[in-house]
This record gives structure tokens, sequence and C-alpha cells, in this order.
């Protein structure tokens, strides 16, 4: 996938569908309108994220100028706060009001879960992720008419438990993780490797929108060798901020969504911590592969006052746009037959995201990947991620037979859990 330059076209958005004449007015209008709802937050600890979502949907339908297959795009907003029953109740507005034909979203893990199982309820309606990453949405009970092409929180930590064990030399560390469902899918995916080379783990957990961690800090072991922080947003960085307060040394690992410019783009005492953070995940701020150079430069050229490079949450939303518009465009637009043609077509995209990476769905609709190594480095004074790992075609059950990993259990507080500390 080739992001186009302002003014251009993809090659899959040059066809068009012709309208049968004989339709009344009132039939083409219907015909000629797409109506796709977003719901992303705009609210709560994510939403510098989720504003960063809006910025790139909307770059991926500028592209297209609102038209996919010779119909008009209308696309209709709606808000949440990374709560699955905000998130739910903009769902229902956007099917029981605005009519939408399909949604794109939503952000947070447990919003995830929540818009998988009304996606059960509808007919003739289709749920496409936005950046959500709870594991369970598709490995579990997952929805016929739910769809993510972006890789999930497990996934995401593919390579991280090695590398902080083998090379790094870390054999115990402390996690410090929000507590709810995205959060779990991480620490699943890192102790899934790390436990088995012989790491031991404290865990402290927080809820959600947590501003005081003094009493966290405060359990830090004091033989633990990192810190594993499963934290984004407002949260990643009240901890961080603290931490480092206190004069906190410990090297930070980071989780995916907490190496990511909503944090490398605040300025504070947390930046001391933040330099030679490693992480793992989807995205990296310094890829040389050209369909990431030309997205980032179309990014700062179209969002002059967003980030310097696109977040986590936005390159999600923008990968699961285009397979949206690329599956609309496959079937001329044709949402009939409860959609039918177009959820099959979706069922069978693939195509390259801006990282370079080849995206293609599973039998439970769920991307498999190209998941990064990343370290944060001073880039000319400019906080950014650099890539110096790539685990190719990563599934959701980590390469292993689909059945054997489900044994394994759903990611929670207690499951996985290493040894105690030695």
């Amino acid at each position: 996938m080739t992001l186009p330059h302002k003014g251009s076209r993809p090659a899959w958005a040059l066809g068009t569908t012709a309208l049968v004449l004989a339709l009344s007015a009132s039939q083409v209008l219907a015909q000629d309108v797409i109506r796709i709802g977003s719901i992303t937050t705009l609210e709560g600890p994510f939403a510098t994220g989720g504003q960063d979502a809006y910025r790139t949907m909307e770059m991926a339908f500028e592209a297209v100028d609102y038209t996919v297959a010779g119909k008009t795009i209308e696309w209709i907003r709606e808000s949440s706060d990374a709560t699955p029953d905000v998130a739910l109740a903009r769902a229902r507005k956007l099917i029981e009001q605005d009519n939408v034909d399909i949604i794109i979203g939503p952000l947070s893990g447990a919003e995830g879960i929540a818009l998988r199982d009304y996606s059960r309820t509808l007919e003739g309606r289709t749920i496409v992720n936005g950046s959500s990453g709870a594991a369970d949405t598709t490995l579990r009970d997952p929805s016929p008419n739910f769809f993510r092409f972006n890789t999930e929180g497990t996934q995401w930590m593919a390579g991280l438990g090695t590398h902080a064990y083998n090379d790094m030399g870390a054999e115990h560390v402390a996690l410090v993780a929000a507590d709810y469902a995205f959060p779990y899918a991480q620490v699943f995916g890192f102790m899934h490797e790390y436990c088995e080379l012989g790491g031991a783990v404290t865990k402290l957990w927080s809820p959600l929108n947590t501003t005081d961690f003094s009493s966290i800090i405060a359990q830090i072991p004091s033989d633990a060798d990192a810190v594993l922080l499963i934290q984004g947003g407002t949260d990643a960085l009240a901890f961080l901020t603290q931490y480092a307060e206190v004069g906190g040394d410990l090297p930070i690992i980071g989780g995916s969504i907490t190496a990511d410019q909503t944090l490398l783009s605040a300025r504070g005492p947390h930046q001391r911590l933040m330099e030679g953070m490693v992480a793992a995940g989807p995205i990296a701020d310094l890829n040389d592969d050209p369909e990431w150079l030309e997205f980032v430069a179309n990014y700062r050229e179209r969002w002059p006052d967003g980030f310097d490079s696109p977040s986590i949450h936005a390159f999600n939303y923008y990968t699961n746009t285009i397979a949206v518009l690329q599956a609309l465009e496959e079937v001329g637009g044709d949402l009939s037959d409860n959609q039918a043609a177009f959820q099959e077509a979706l069922a069978n995209v693939e195509f390259t995201n801006p990282m370079g990476a080849n995206v293609r769905l599973d039998d439970n609709r769920q991307a498999i990947s190209d998941i990064f190594l990343t370290r944060i480095v001073n880039d000319g004074g400019t906080m950014r991620t650099e890539a110096f790992g790539r685990t190719e075609d990563v599934s959701q059950t980590m390469g292993m037979d689909t059945e054997a990993f489900i044994a394994l259990g759903s990611p929670s507080r207690d499951n996985p859990d290493c040894p105690p500390a030695r």
C-alpha cells in the first residue's frame, strides 16, 4: 500500500460503478452514499491518541476525495472515553440514529470486546476495529461481522521478553500495568517468552485513570532489574514523571502504547527515563521503508500541528480504514444481501501497511503481520522510536498450535504467572 500524494488516488480507488438510470432520485441517493461511522477516545487518558487517529482517518478519506466505487462517503464521528459502556452507547447511536453501514473503532481493549459482542446483534452492518488490542476480542468466540486489521496486544510483544532476558540480562522485572483487558494481553505476550526463559515478574496493577503512583512506586522490589511499564497516555506520563522525581533509575521496558508519540512529544522529567527504553509493537518512528517515509511526510504536511510522527493509534485506525476502502472498491460499493459480498471481500483483503509490512487476516478475521523491536533514541534533540529488530508474520497464537495456545487460558491479572522471584 502506498499512501497517495495530495490530489492523486491509489490504484484500487480508480474504479467506478455505473448507476442504474431507471432508479428514482431517492433510490439513487440511497445507493450513492456509504455511511461510515467511527468511534475513538476524545475523552479520558487516551484523548491525544484518539485525536491523532482521526487525523489519519481524514487523510485516508481525503486521498480518495470521499468517494469509493463512484459512491460518496459520509463520515460520522463519535467520541468515547475508553470505557465499554460509553463506546457501546456511541455505537448504538451510530447504528440506530445515524443509520451507518460500517463502524470503524474503538480505540481501547475493553471497548473492543463490548463492540465485538454488540456486532453479533446486528444484521447487514459491519464493525471494523480502530486500535483496540485485547486478545479475546477475536481469539475466543469471535463475531462474524467484527474485523481487525491491526495486530493486537499479545502479538505486539513478540520478541520483547526474549530480548529483556537474554540481551538486557533482566532476570526479575517489576510490572506496572493498568488493570484492564489490553494490558492483560500485553503482559501475556511478554511473559509467554520471558517466563519460559526463567524470568520472574512482580505484578503491580493500577486502575485506569490513576494519577498518584506513589504507593505503586514504593512497592517496586529492591532487587528488580527493570520496570516493565504497560501504561499509556496520561497514566504512563504520571507514573514516569513521579518515578523520575523520586530518583528512580531502573531501566524501563515499555508496552506498545508507552513508547509512543503521545509521551515522546510531552516535555518533563519523564524524558530522562524514556531515552533508551526498549519496547515492541507494529510501528517505529525511524524506519527506512519507503512506504513509511511517504506516510510520515504526508502526515506532517497535512497536520503541521500534529505529532512529530503518527502515533500507534493513528497508524492502526489508518490501516483499518484502508482495508475498508479497498474491500468497498472490490465489490463496487455493494452492501446488499446483509453486506455478504463486502464482508467476504474484507475477509480476503491483503495489503501492505505504512510500515511496509504485509497484512492479512486469519480465520477469526484477525490480522497477521510484522512486529518490531524498538528503542527510544534522541534524534537531534527529538525523542523517537527506532526499529532494531523485526519478527515477521506474527499470528495471534504466537506461532503455537491454536488449540494449545487457547488452552493456556485467557489473559488476566493472574494468567500467565512466572515462578516467584528468586
